[in-house]
């Protein structure tokens, strides 16, 4: 079979056993295709080499010198600082590490190496290279090999830079081995589409984002894989919005509601801007084709209620609603919210989801069946688990679920489709929302109820640490609560990710300083879901105070007692992640703050805190991380039903996007044609997974 190699288990790789397969799981690397599809996330550009007395302060450079002398010498508690002094000829420079035991035995007087690393001004005002990577140079082949671009990957726990890059040139030479250079044209575009947007061959560029010739090239391997992953969202929009328009089934036209019922019960009054979406909203109901809509709204925007009025439209009508929620927790933190909105209309409410017990579970999806529950709240399990429903006339969803055709028909009544509406928290601009959400009509609610508190947003350095935890200690005991967010689960010496706060590491060290005698706990993406529900429903109840965690609070439940959020190395974040991992607060009638910690001197970490503390609105927000172009997706596609990039980057890339909309529409046009066979055949074998998204 055709590129089955590709599917070999990485351990198959030489130098590849089971400890460095497991590192690489962490990743999600298990099969030799998963290791060619592991792209840098930059480059090092060690090809430039100067003599010493050719050096400038600030120069990223390598160098190639001889060992003169090694020096020892301890600044203080826990940092000792080896200095290695080295000539060329033409100049002496001096080389600093710091904690780095193992400099006294690895270099080796009189001999030759090659340094690559930043050129920075040392003590007296000499010139120095901190902490550079290096390599033996008594060989030119070592020297030639090492000053190249080198490719830089994500790196986990067990993994190293040097052992990635080795695992990918046996991948590629396997490949090579058997063809795949030569035999690809299955995956290949066809020449019109290559030829009209100047790109790669797919296998040049899979070869060359891994070690390319030049940055040129680099750029080239990397526009050819993300216009492939762009394009192949394109198709999967184009074929939901022709699926869509070419299904015989109906729509629901729901005849006019008075919704005032409902309204005059809220304690509240919607908003203008709710009232707008809602607008919106129940024109689409109104008509006969089938609602597929996405609302946009910033966190705290009152997005619930305006579903809520939607739901009790269907109701009102005769038809059941479906609320799906990505977690548990959060569907049963919808259930209690909904219930108090509808049952005092006399709507019956019902939550079905995988903790129940087996005659709970029974019980609910016959009343479901038999239309007893008008409103049901669920997991993604309510189309997965064989519940049948009584009259679906809507579903609401977010944007983690995003519905394909498959799962409509799933929920119709066999000759109606239910309307769709999702909500998403995260404020894309509308010229991006109207690319990725091509096959549906968009809504934003742009204002925030009025009265809410804005949270209170501060900047701190890792030398503040003491002041800001013995004063989120201080909040604590009058009864509030804390998240404390990290980039990272757990160091590793071996990533080269020095400087970096993980989550693990903090908890075990403050919860017995700083937190000592508080509730506190430690939440991670790598724990069951029944552990991670079990930790947020302690959190939420108050019976922990203080939580560690990563990123996966992002989505979470709300928890008004939750007043405190101090996230670590906020550089390593995105403007929207930031903004959403802030959103966790603020959720009730106290004053709520975020302090965000970082060491960072680059422009753009300060650019991106200027933002965060200016106090600027999602959408706001939003437009200038789209300015800044910065590292680090808007928002994860996974949680947008979008097919995850591995090259592709929705904020950098949206000149490669266009494009890919323009080759869509030519592939789309020219389908029957014998030269866009292969490419078709291709790309509808993707389509089956996609579509279902």
């Amino acid at each position: 079979m055709e590129n089955s190699y590709k599917n070999k288990n990485i351990t198959e790789l030489k130098g590849i056993k089971d400890v460095r397969a497991n590192a690489f799981a962490r990743l999600g690397v298990y099969t030799v295709n998963d290791l060619l599809s592991l792209c840098p996330i930059r480059y090092e550009n060690r090809a430039v080499i100067k003599k010493i007395n050719e050096l400038q302060l600030h120069d990223e450079v390598s160098v190639v010198a001889y060992i003169n002398s090694i020096s020892k010498k301890s600044l203080r508690k826990n940092l000792t600082l080896y200095t290695v002094t080295v000539s060329d000829g033409t100049g002496t420079m001096q080389v600093a590490f710091f904690n780095q035991n193992y400099i006294e035995r690895t270099f080796k007087k009189n001999y030759r190496y090659i340094f690559f690393g930043n050129i920075e001004k040392g003590f007296g005002g000499a010139l120095v290279m901190q902490n550079p990577i290096f390599e033996t140079a008594e060989d030119l082949n070592k020297i030639e090999e090492f000053a190249k671009l080198q490719p830089i990957y994500p790196l986990t726990n067990g993994l190293t830079q040097k052992t990635i890059r080795s695992a990918v040139k046996e991948a590629l030479l396997l490949a090579k081995k058997h063809g795949d250079c030569q035999k690809n044209q299955n995956r290949e575009l066809p020449s019109e589409i290559t030829n009209q947007f100047n790109l790669l061959s797919k296998s040049a560029a899979e070869e060359a984002i891994h070690f390319p010739e030049s940055v040129v090239e680099a750029e080239d391997a990397r526009r050819r894989l993300a216009f492939d992953e762009l394009l192949e969202l394109q198709m999967m929009l184009f074929n939901m919005k022709r699926n869509c328009e070419q299904n015989s089934l109906s729509g629901i036209s729901f005849g006019r509601v008075d919704i005032k019922e409902l309204t005059d019960t809220l304690p509240f009054e919607l908003t203008d801007s709710q009232k707008e979406v809602w607008l919106d909203i129940e024109k689409d109901m109104e008509s006969q084709k089938i609602m597929n809509r996405l609302v946009i709204g910033d966190v705290g925007s009152g997005k619930t209620i305006v579903a809520v009025t939607a739901m009790f439209k269907a109701i009102r009508n005769g038809y059941q609603a479906v609320y799906m929620a990505p977690t548990e927790i959060l569907a049963e933190q919808h259930f209690a919210n909904i219930k108090k909105y509808l049952e005092p209309l006399g709507i019956t409410v019902g939550i079905l989801t995988g903790s129940l017990t087996a005659k709970n579970k029974r019980e609910t999806k016959e009343k479901i069946a038999g239309g007893e529950i008008d409103c049901i709240i669920g997991t993604q399990a309510l189309i997965q688990d064989g519940v049948e429903f009584f009259k679906p006339g809507i579903v609401i969803t977010d944007e983690q679920h995003r519905f394909g055709v498959r799962q409509r028909a799933m929920l119709s009544d066999k000759s109606t489709m239910p309307d769709i509406l999702v909500m998403t928290a995260t404020p894309i601009p509308r010229t991006l929302a109207l690319i990725l959400y091509g096959d549906m009509d968009i809504s934003s609610i742009k204002a925030l109820p009025s009265g809410r508190l804005p949270i209170k947003t501060y900047l701190a350095n890792s030398d503040m640490h003491y002041r800001v935890y013995t004063w989120v200690r201080k909040l604590v005991e009058q009864g509030q609560q804390a998240y404390i967010v990290h980039p990272m689960i757990e160091n590793d010496s071996e990533t080269e990710d020095t400087g970096v706060v993980s989550a693990t590491e903090n908890y075990l060290t403050l919860s017995g300083t700083a937190f000592k005698g508080i509730s506190t706990a430690l939440l991670h993406g790598k724990m069951k879901a029944s552990e991670k529900d079990d930790i947020m429903r302690r959190f939420a109840s108050g019976d922990i105070k203080v939580l560690f965690s990563t990123t996966v609070i992002e989505v979470g439940v709300d928890v008004s007692n939750a007043t405190v959020m101090v996230i670590e190395n906020a550089e390593r974040f995105g403007l929207a992640q930031l903004h959403q991992l802030r959103g966790r607060v603020g959720r009730g009638k106290l004053q709520s703050h975020c302090i965000l910690i970082t060491d960072s001197k680059s422009e753009l970490a300060k650019k991106r805190m200027k933002v965060m503390t200016s106090g600027c609105n999602g959408f706001a927000i939003s437009e200038k991380d789209l300015e800044l172009r910065g590292p680090g997706e808007f928002f994860g596609t996974a949680q947008h039903g979008i097919p995850a990039f591995k090259v592709a980057n929705l904020y950098e890339d949206i000149p490669i996007l266009k494009d890919a909309q323009k080759a869509a529409a030519l592939i789309a046009e020219n389908a029957a044609k014998k030269e866009y066979k292969s490419y078709m055949d291709y790309i509808s074998t993707k389509m089956v997974d996609l579509i279902q998204l």
